[in-house]
């Protein structure tokens, strides 16, 4: 029954007493109940003037507004929840068939069978661990309130609600909405596909998606109706709200062409790619936007920087003290520099932006040079003097006034170098050497 007509059943059952009857409803009635002009003012009024009818005179009394309300809203735990339920399975019994308290009281059940089932404990059979489309999912022990699941956009409730996390992933969800999930885990793509999309906003427009959503074909417009369709800045892409929560992120092909570290809109899904990927030295720099070192001075610096870390690293690998002091661990979060000097992750270019990556390499340089230099003997024993002039101290490849043989690795002054026209006087010896050696080797 419709709110109208139980509000109209309501006042026609509870009318108000202090209004007055019209007089066009009964006349003849109101006239005989009127009393008489010539009467005294002291004399008593007629009874049928008092006589209202019990509908007229019911102010509400009659009714038990003071009793316990069938079913408990109130229920704040599991076990006050099934109390509530059963009190008002019983009160439905109680009531006469098809009353509106007893239909009243049906709605509630339904009402309070749903909350429960939505704070239902989870069973103590429930695994710890489940394997879903690639996702590894663990049950979660912390009681947070402040997360939200993934798959149906709702807070998770952690004092009275299982949820899972991946731990590829990290996707969140209900436990409940486990066998719901349609989106493969993001750690599986970043395995198989470790490549940015270099192009900016590669959008081709909502109709060649059909209109729906590019991750899981709901319905999409630009009108919001029947649903939002949000663009993701990285692929290009149109996504629902479900997939797509007006997440920030900085976008790799921003970044290489434009060197510009603003967050734009991604997808959740985008969101969790970039996420994982920040850290993966994938981006050669040199192949993909060689012109960017010309406008980014740090760059320059950094990728000095990286070659000289690279020159150094032979002197470690031969020095036990360098190994049993693990200097090479200072670049443990950025493995690739002491690999290559041309290969950078996202998080490089932006602790380079940030200015962060150019002060702490710096460091690592300093101490790297002073162990080369000063501290150790044996790496001392490795360095070189110049044979063109003969003079001055011991010279490093790694120093920025030296200049290195590209043949025999020979490290010789820059000046002298290039003032010298004649070749390497290494590279001569070692060819004379080995002329000397080959006629005795044939015998």
């Amino acid at each position: 029954m419709e709110y109208n007509d139980k509000l109209a059943r309501f006042r026609q059952g509870h009318l108000n007493p202090f209004n007055k009857p019209r007089e066009e409803e009964n006349p003849r009635e109101d006239r005989e109940q009127e009393p008489s002009k010539e009467s005294p003012p002291g004399s008593p009024l007629r009874v049928s003037e008092f006589q209202y009818t019990e509908r007229v005179m019911d102010l509400g009394v009659s009714e038990d507004h003071f009793s316990r309300p069938v079913g408990l809203f109130l229920a704040s735990d599991i076990q006050q929840l099934r109390q509530a339920i059963e009190e008002c399975k019983q009160v439905i019994l109680e009531l006469p068939e098809q009353s509106d308290k007893q239909k009243d009281a049906v709605v509630r059940l339904i009402h309070l069978r749903l909350k429960l089932q939505e704070l239902k404990d989870p069973h103590e059979d429930e695994p710890n661990m489940r394997i879903i489309l690639e996702h590894r999912f663990y049950k979660e022990k912390s009681k947070s309130v402040k997360q939200v699941c993934d798959k149906c956009s709702t807070f998770i409730w952690g004092l009275i609600q299982t949820w899972y996390t991946c731990t590829g992933c990290y996707y969140r969800c209900h436990s409940k909405c486990l066998n719901l999930i349609t989106k493969p885990c993001v750690r599986s793509k970043v395995s198989h596909q470790s490549e940015y999309e270099l192009t900016i906003c590669p959008e081709t427009g909502l109709d060649s998606q059909d209109y729906r959503c590019a991750e899981c074909r709901a319905p999409i417009s630009l009108r919001t109706v029947p649903s939002e369709a949000r663009q993701c800045d990285y692929t290009g892409q149109y996504y629902c709200s479900n997939c797509h929560w007006n997440d920030l992120a900085v976008i790799p092909a921003r970044v290489i062409h434009n060197w510009d570290f603003e967050p734009r809109k991604v997808s959740r899904c985008s969101m969790r790619y970039l996420a994982l990927m920040v850290g993966r030295p994938v981006l050669r720099l040199r192949e993909i936007n060689p012109l960017l070192f010309n406008y980014v001075e740090e760059l320059v610096e950094i990728r000095k920087l990286r070659q000289d870390i690279l020159l150094m690293k032979p002197y470690f690998i031969t020095c036990k003290e360098a190994m049993e002091a693990r200097l090479l661990l200072q670049l443990q979060d950025r493995q690739h520099f002491v690999e290559n000097d041309d290969m950078y992750s996202l998080q490089d270019l932006l602790d380079v932006s940030s200015g962060r990556l150019g002060a702490s390499l710096t460091d690592i340089h300093t101490m790297f040079a002073k162990h080369i230099k000063l501290d150790c003997e044996r790496c001392q024993a490795k360095g070189f003097v110049c044979e063109l002039c003969k003079e001055g101290d011991i010279l490093f490849p790694f120093d920025s006034h030296t200049s290195v043989c590209q043949d025999c690795a020979a490290v010789f002054h820059r000046d002298c170098y290039y003032d010298n026209s004649t070749s390497c006087p290494r590279c001569m010896r070692l060819n004379v050497r080995k002329q000397t050696q080959e006629p005795g080797e044939d015998k």
